[in-house]
């Protein structure tokens, strides 16, 4: 599909994006506590809406619709989302331009990969005018940590990530189109340094706010407790794409006396769920968001039951995702939350488990840089580093065939031996597959003394 490149000037841009912001962000705190019928309202005519529009404009959706002689005019609310047929990863992942709307939205979308927790990787488009109503969005979860930091405009913000991250992109996007006064002052760290570097970082820096990985942030908490490195104390802690135990995360908030916080979301859909201030489960973006939870009888679970979540993206008009198994496994809160937000909850979210690489010398390399390593390189459908002994690790790439191996093996080598510093024996094979876990996940990076699956 061929995208069509703006020529429009910055300001002209801006004042777009900005317009879109101002449009979407009225009562965006408010709708968090609104009755139910109305935000079942908002969300059934959300549902209506990209229903129709996939059936119009989405190849995939116009096919399956013809095929098993589905009328859109019929799904008229999320309960008759049973109605369709379960969308699978590998549906997307064979074909995933069959997903992307022929619109001009569709067509200007800005792609993005998931970082391939189930084993491959997706490709996935999001519309510039649903990135940009993001912002406003995010006035729901900011709200919270406003509370905590004191203020809701202006703060210190430490982020730490991998250099390409989704989040530098889509950062780089809004940096383009819209001009938003009293943005964090934010300061970007890479997992990639060691921790006493970050940790010197983050002294000098000061920040309200520290995001990390939630395995970044328990090796982190480690490191203070052995007395390798002091604790930097913002005033919340927020993490994000990896879940942290609650038990962990209750002895942080209790060792230093710092709120943390986390969101659900992921590549497919940016707003899923995220934190109150109890911090007791995860309130549901549900008119932005719709999930379900299937049991293993592929039944819609009751509240308390975990199951496979099912996602549909109502406001990307990029790729449309309807039903979508994302490879996660959650269950619905029973009671409301005492926060006075009407928001369905889920309880605490089972989501990919990641290892951190812990070298001779002392370093703790992140799953995201060999991810950085594998992201550009499409002829890897799937991968995993497993570390065979302190100063040796084994990368097993599945490839299409042998030429497509041999193309890559050499500079992912070579790619791999910089990140992890002399001294450490890196050898690449060919696999056919990787060892899955029990929920479906693909841990890409296994540590010494981790069973692989």
């Amino acid at each position: 599909m061929r995208r069509p490149a703006f020529r429009m000037f910055a300001p002209a841009r801006r004042l777009i994006g900005n317009a879109i912001v101002l449009r979407t962000l009225p009562g965006q705190r408010a709708f968090v506590r609104a009755p139910r019928a109305h935000i079942e309202a908002a969300r059934d005519r959300r549902v209506r809406l990209v229903v129709r529009f996939a059936a119009a404009h989405v190849p995939h959706e116009c096919d399956r619709g013809t095929r098993e002689r589905i009328d859109p005019r019929e799904i008229r609310t999320a309960a008759d989302l049973v109605r369709l047929p379960v969308l699978e990863k590998d549906d997307v992942r064979r074909a995933p331009l069959r997903f992307v709307a022929d619109t001009w939205h569709g067509r200007t979308a800005l792609p993005f990969y998931t970082s391939g927790s189930t084993g491959e990787r997706t490709l996935i488009h999001h519309d510039r005018r649903g990135l940009i109503e993001n912002i406003a969005y995010s006035e729901r979860e900011r709200e919270v940590i406003a509370g905590f930091v004191g203020r809701p405009l202006g703060y210190r913000e430490a982020v730490l990530s991998y250099p390409g991250a989704t989040v530098d992109k889509v950062r780089a996007f809004y940096a383009e189109w819209t001009w938003i006064p009293g943005r964090p002052n934010r300061r970007q760290l890479s997992v990639l340094r060691s921790i006493e570097e970050n940790a010197a970082s983050l002294a000098e820096f000061q920040p309200h706010l520290v995001f990390a990985y939630g395995s970044y942030l328990e090796a982190f908490h480690r490191a203070a407790l052995a007395g390798r490195v002091p604790f930097y104390k913002p005033r919340v802690l927020l993490y994000g794409a990896e879940p942290v135990m609650p038990a962990v995360r209750a002895e942080i908030e209790r060792t230093y006396g710092v709120p943390v916080l986390s969101a659900y979301n992921a590549v497919e859909a940016f707003k899923m769920a995220f934190h109150c201030e109890r911090r007791d489960g995860f309130h549901l973006h549900e008119d932005l968001c719709h999930l379900r939870i299937l049991d293993v009888r592929g039944m819609d679970a009751p509240p308390g039951v975990e199951g496979d979540v099912l996602i549909s993206n109502l406001v990307n008009r990029g790729t449309v995702l309807l039903n979508y198994r994302i490879g996660d496994r959650a269950a619905f809160a029973a009671d409301p939350c005492p926060c006075g937000r009407t928001l369905r909850r889920l309880q605490e979210i089972d989501g990919r488990s990641e290892d951190l690489l812990a070298l001779p010398n002392g370093r703790l390399i992140h799953p995201r840089g060999v991810w950085g390593i594998v992201k550009p390189r499409l002829e890897i459908q799937q991968y995993q580093l497993v570390q065979t002994a302190p100063a040796e690790v084994v990368m097993h790439l599945v490839t299409p065939d042998e030429a497509s191996f041999h193309t890559v093996e050499d500079d992912v080598a070579r790619a791999l031996a910089a990140l992890l510093g002399p001294g450490v024996d890196v050898r690449v094979v060919r696999s056919t597959a990787v060892p899955r876990t029990a929920a479906g996940k693909v841990r890409m990076v296994v540590g010494l003394g981790a069973r692989p699956a």
